[in-house]
């Protein structure tokens, strides 16, 4: 590295730090007993010490002076690579199948929260997978389709008496109606017009949530919803859910996996790469987004339902914009189109900020600088799909 390409580099991470700084004096300065910096300048050393560590490990690392500990390393992980590509595929989901079932009966209650909040999330990403992934349309109201499915079981579980797996499908068909209802009138629109009407419709969703009084109880939320029975009996126990929602997240795995390797994978796939094209040589694009569309709100759905069976209640802020855009962070991080990098997006964003439960109040900072790093160094993602390319906007 050369003296002006490193004063660059210094130049860039100054930079980078006034404007962390300034971001974060904000958020720690500004206190009801009035202006404190105290607080900001500690927080703000730490995370300079480590840039300046980290600016100086990678000039030694550019420079060969660490190629003794690189090369070893190359070696062990070609050979591990080497090692997982002979294994065969059934031997490798046999034993995570294997360690997800034993999960439950080697850890505690609150392990067993973690991990079915991280397969809810992973429903809702393989999902939201097909619209964005696959299909290559970019859905900012995708959390809608999550709340019709809880609603749907709640109010008719408690009216009608009907029965969690009763309900489970009808919640996927609901959903699924609403996302071709929502399709219909905008899936003509494409790129930024097609996000924010997508948008509009999930707020509109939510404020129907909040003001349909008597069917929805708005704001208040429906209490009491039943949990899931089998031959009578109530699974009250988290473990006993965890095994519900394993069932579903398997369930939707092979549903997502059958579709990606389908005609219909390899249509959205030529939709995503360029519609255009893809029209002229005879692809129903319309028809075809709006299956996608259809198909990402059915596995909300089911999500959604097990999500009111597990809380017990159901309230519209569980549906706010927010969720929808994590779930969006959560495939985007984990790798567009990828199944193994939506669940890798998942365990990133759900299970880990669970370990790092002493740094809450940083949470959404670590998170935002994350995915903008993420973005720069692997924008492809943590686990990229084989078959994937560059959407037609991205190459006007």
């Amino acid at each position: 590295m050369t003296t002006q390409e490193s004063r660059k580099l210094w130049l860039s991470c100054g930079v980078g730090l006034l404007w962390f700084f300034i971001l974060l004096w904000p958020l720690l300065g500004i206190t009801p007993e009035g202006l404190e910096f105290g607080k900001t300048f500690t927080v703000f050393g730490y995370v300079a010490v480590a840039a300046v560590i980290i600016m100086l490990f990678y000039q030694v690392q550019q420079a060969g002076q660490l190629d003794f500990v690189e090369t070893p390393i190359k070696t062990a992980s070609g050979k591990a690579k080497k090692i997982y590509d002979s294994m065969p595929r059934w031997a490798l989901l046999g034993i995570v199948l294997a360690a997800a079932i034993i999960y439950p009966q080697l850890t505690e209650r609150y392990a067993h929260d973690v991990a079915i909040s991280v397969m809810i999330y992973i429903c809702l990403g393989l999902g939201l997978n097909i619209v964005v992934g696959l299909a290559g349309l970019l859905d900012l109201g995708y959390i809608a389709f999550y709340g019709v499915g809880a609603y749907t079981y709640a109010l008719m579980s408690l009216h009608f008496g009907m029965s969690f797996w009763l309900c489970l499908p009808v919640a996927g068909l609901t959903a699924a109606i609403a996302g071709s209802i929502v399709g219909y009138p905008t899936l003509r629109m494409r790129g930024d017009y097609l996000a924010i009407v997508t948008l509009g419709f999930g707020e509109i969703v939510r404020l129907i949530f909040n003001n349909w009084m008597s069917l929805t109880n708005g704001p208040n939320g429906i209490l009491s919803i039943p949990r899931p029975e089998i031959f009578g009996y109530q699974l009250k126990q988290l473990w006993m859910l965890y095994y519900v929602i394993l069932v579903i997240v398997i369930v939707t795995i092979i549903a997502v996996y059958r579709l990606n390797f389908s005609r219909i994978g390899r249509a959205w796939e030529a939709i995503r790469e360029d519609e255009t094209a893809a029209e002229l040589m005879g692809v129903n694009t319309f028809l075809l987004k709006l299956l996608a569309y259809a198909m990402g709100a059915t596995f909300a759905g089911f999500a959604g339902a097990f999500f009111a069976a597990r809380m017990r209640f159901v309230g519209p802020e569980s549906f706010t914009f927010l969720e929808s855009a994590m779930v969006l962070s959560m495939v985007v991080l984990g790798g567009m189109g990828s199944i193994p990098g939506v669940i890798l997006g998942v365990l990133a964003l759900v299970a880990l900020p669970e370990v790092f439960r002493g740094f809450e109040l940083y949470r959404m900072l670590v998170f935002g600088g994350v995915m903008t790093l993420m973005m720069l160094i692997r924008p492809e993602g943590l686990w990229p799909a084989s078959r994937v390319g560059r959407r037609s906007e991205e190459a006007d």
